[in-house]
């Protein structure tokens, strides 16, 4: 089903994915890409729970588009285990801009597919997803 403003469909298994990720923990992040010939976004990579936040980051490409999602685990001051899933627009400044404005006028539609997202980050480049940014908006 696409939508009129952005015209992207949404493949049934970028929610599959995240449901996975967000009840079994299948995961540790998901990485997603718009298809621009079938105007669909889709999953373009899955990463294993034992991944790190490392990982994440290094498999973003430097100058494309990409939303992601990333499950976060931390422990509050009160020592206590928790995790945030974390919705990430990914839009380097080396993009183009015909692919940024695709994927900015895209991201509510799609964010509102994946139920359960707890933060949102816009990044344009790695500092602003460094693990810090993640640790102080978890909480």
């Amino acid at each position: 089903m696409a939508n009129a403003a952005s015209g992207m469909a949404v493949h049934d298994e970028c929610k599959l994915k995240f449901l996975e990720l967000k009840a079994k923990r299948t995961f540790r992040y998901i990485i997603y890409k718009i298809e621009e010939k079938q105007k669909e976004v889709i999953v373009e990579k899955v990463g294993e729970p034992t991944q790190s936040h490392e990982d994440f980051a290094a498999s973003l490409p430097a100058d494309e588009c990409r939303y992601a999602v990333f499950d976060y685990d931390f422990v509050t001051e009160e020592n206590c285990q928790k995790s945030r899933i974390f919705f990430i627009a990914w839009s380097p400044d080396t993009a183009k801009v015909r692919t940024k404005m695709i994927y900015a006028s895209s991201k509510d539609r799609f964010k509102r597919e994946l139920d359960g997202i707890q933060v949102e980050l816009q990044a344009t480049d790695p500092t602003e997803m460094d693990l810090d940014v993640f640790k102080s908006r978890a909480n």
